[in-house]
């Protein structure tokens, strides 16, 4: 058990020169001569009950102090490098770290080290959502800094016994001139944290960063924090520096690529390219069918709406084969995870109750609108459980370090977007993690393009397409569209496993299929990434077995076809029903009429796609 603290957390100036004085003016640590900014240490940290005095006390540099902390641990050479970059001006700061890679914990220890040196008084901690706001509370506590986590703008102050507030950017935005008198006063000067800052540039959040230059413009000391390399599209983020190309400059980048080659900090990652028949139609016009693989920028949006309709027969396949693919993983890892993000909520539960047919268990979901979400998260990351299904809950800094497969079912296509999702599954367990993180995304260009991409290190990962893409609405049907024309599902079919992106290397499923039987054979794990044997396989010059081809896709019958558009008129019939108040039967027997038939059942597949721009005709004038 954790001894009292002493209420006294700073050395005072007569304690400071006696230290000083004791250690003849070098650091007690590493023995170097000590420079303005030196820090007054605990030996026993202060935030594990040792006491504030001289007995306790020692005199050392910076560096040594942080990288001691408060339990011992050892800083990362990017933690050391940010920290005596950040410790080194009084500038604005930004720290681009990739997920896992304890960007928490650097901001922590910097605000630690200003306390110590009596820089600051108090610490805000700015957050994009509310589940974030605990952990972050959580964080600062093990360095002995409390923070409040409950805090709301109607309590107008904070509590005296409270180090500083964790608050969301709704909040500031809110009442930033409360804000403002919380954190620009300079009786008592503070540290601002902006977590995740390139939030406050989303197209639908520009108006956080006015809030944020009205609330924060005085503060003493502001340091932003970011998990993905970013540029600004719309209004300039306040508080950062652009270069010409509107890059946002970092003061120190950690980038997914970097961390990969130093094999401590993440997990790779393999992207299975599940590829599919999608059918739909654009509202007055006759029914569209593609794979995903072949679509371009005027349909695949539409195609990657309709292969993520739950009705369909893609999704509950894909699915299917990444729970087959978690099975695999918990024979060597028991509690690994799986994670599902879906677009909206309907889908999220939809999917939830096609996981939990497949697997016999109750899958939680996660959504934004939901107060109980975070205890969801929290539950999901503490249990054993197989599955969770989310909505942008989970898309960046929730640490949930034993998922091991996610399936990308949302029509986000960004690249920000992206990445914040992969990070969610590469954060390694410790130095025997040797799990091969598995992402299963449709078989669609952009798609493909940035998961091939993924290790590269930040200078080669933004392309010059970026800013158009990042206006792309989370619908994902602004792209090559003419306006107005709405995508009306019919079905898609079961997924095909085109092939597996990793290192930047594609394998088809003949190829893994080879490599994961002689892994077996050898007597590898069974949830070894079969890519990585691949890969191995083609520098011995082996390939895969002769006729080790997948099963050919299902051709969808003339049945199925009419079957599809025949629900469609159903479902034209009771919308036009609704805004008509007529009966469905009087509906049926005009398009009977004019199409010539006694019933739809006996229609021919030219003359339900008639109907079908007879009920659009109709819809339109009603």
């Amino acid at each position: 058990m954790t001894a009292a603290r002493d209420p006294k957390r700073l050395f005072d100036a007569a304690e400071r020169t006696a230290l000083f004085l004791a250690s003849d003016g070098r650091c007690e640590i590493c023995g170097n001569e000590l420079l303005p900014g030196w820090h007054a240490d605990h030996e026993v940290a202060w935030a594990n009950g040792g006491q504030t005095d001289i007995f306790n006390g020692q005199a050392t540099c910076p560096t040594c102090n942080l990288r001691k902390g408060s339990s011992g641990m050892k800083l990362r050479k990017w933690q050391e490098d940010g920290l005596r970059k950040f410790l080194g001006t009084q500038s604005d700061f930004l720290a681009v770290a990739t997920p896992g890679a304890g960007k928490t914990t650097f901001a922590i220890l910097a605000a630690q080290s200003m306390i110590d040196r009596s820089e600051i008084k108090n610490l805000y901690v700015i957050v994009p959502t509310a589940h974030l706001r605990g952990q972050w509370a959580r964080a600062a506590k093990r360095e002995g800094i409390q923070l409040d986590s409950d805090f709301v703008n109607r309590s107008q102050t904070q509590a005296k016994d409270f180090d500083g507030i964790v608050a969301t950017y709704q909040s500031v935005a809110a009442n930033p001139l409360l804000w403002r008198k919380l954190a620009c006063d300079p009786r008592r000067p503070s540290l601002v944290i902006f977590d995740e800052i390139h939030h406050a540039g989303d197209a639908e959040n520009l108006a956080w960063g006015a809030a944020l230059s009205e609330a924060f413009g005085d503060a003493h000391r502001r340091l932003s924090l970011s998990g993905t390399p970013f540029r600004s599209d719309g209004k300039p983020i306040p508080f950062l520096n652009y270069d010409v190309t509107r890059r946002v400059v970092a003061d120190i980048n950690y980038d997914y690529g970097m961390a990969l080659q130093d094999q401590e900090v993440v997990r790779p990652v393999a992207f299975p390219a599940m590829d599919g028949e999608a059918r739909w139609r654009f509202a007055s016009e006759h029914p569209m069918s593609q794979k995903l693989s072949e679509t371009d920028a005027s349909t695949t949006a539409a195609a990657l709406k309709t292969a993520l309709d739950p009705s369909g027969q893609w999704i509950p396949s894909v699915l299917k084969r990444a729970h087959e693919e978690l099975e695999l993983m918990r024979q060597d890892k028991p509690d690994c995870g799986g994670l599902v993000v879906a677009t909206d909520q309907a889908s999220a539960h939809a999917y939830a109750e096609i996981l939990r047919r497949i697997t016999g268990d109750v899958v939680d979901v996660a959504v934004s609108d939901d107060p109980a979400a975070s205890k969801v998260i929290d539950r999901f990351g503490k249990s054993t459980s197989r599955w969770i299904v989310a909505v942008q809950m989970i898309s960046e800094g929730v640490d949930i370090p034993r998922l091991g497969v996610i399936v990308y079912a949302t029509r986000t296509r960004t690249e920000m977007f992206f990445r914040q999702v992969v990070g969610r599954c590469v954060r390694k367990q410790g130095d025997e993690d040797e799990l091969c993180a598995r992402v299963f995304i449709p078989s669609i260009a952009q798609l493909l393009t940035i998961a091939a991409g993924i290790e590269r290190t930040v200078d080669a990962v933004l392309a010059d397409e970026e800013s158009k893409v990042r206006r792309t609405t989370a619908d994902g049907e602004g792209e090559g569209r003419a306006p107005g024309r709405t995508t009306e599902v019919l079905g898609s079919s079961a997924a095909a496993h085109a092939f597996t992106i990793s290192s930047g290397d594609a394998f088809e499923e003949a190829e893994l299929l080879h490599a994961r039987r002689l892994g077996q054979q050898a007597g590898l794990p069974v949830g070894t990434e079969p890519s990585a044997i691949a890969r191995l396989l083609r520098l011995s010059g082996t390939s895969a077995q002769p006729g080790a081809t997948p099963e050919p896709a299902v051709q969808q019958t003339l049945s199925e076809k009419k079957k599809e558009v025949r629900d469609l008129i159903t479902r034209k019939v009771g919308r036009l029903s609704r805004i008509t108040r007529k009966p469905h039967s009087h509906i049926h027997s005009e398009l009977n009429r004019h199409c010539q038939e006694k019933a739809i059942d006996q229609a021919t597949l030219d003359t339900l796609n008639k109907r079908l721009l007879l009920l659009d005709k109709w819809i339109e004038s009603a």
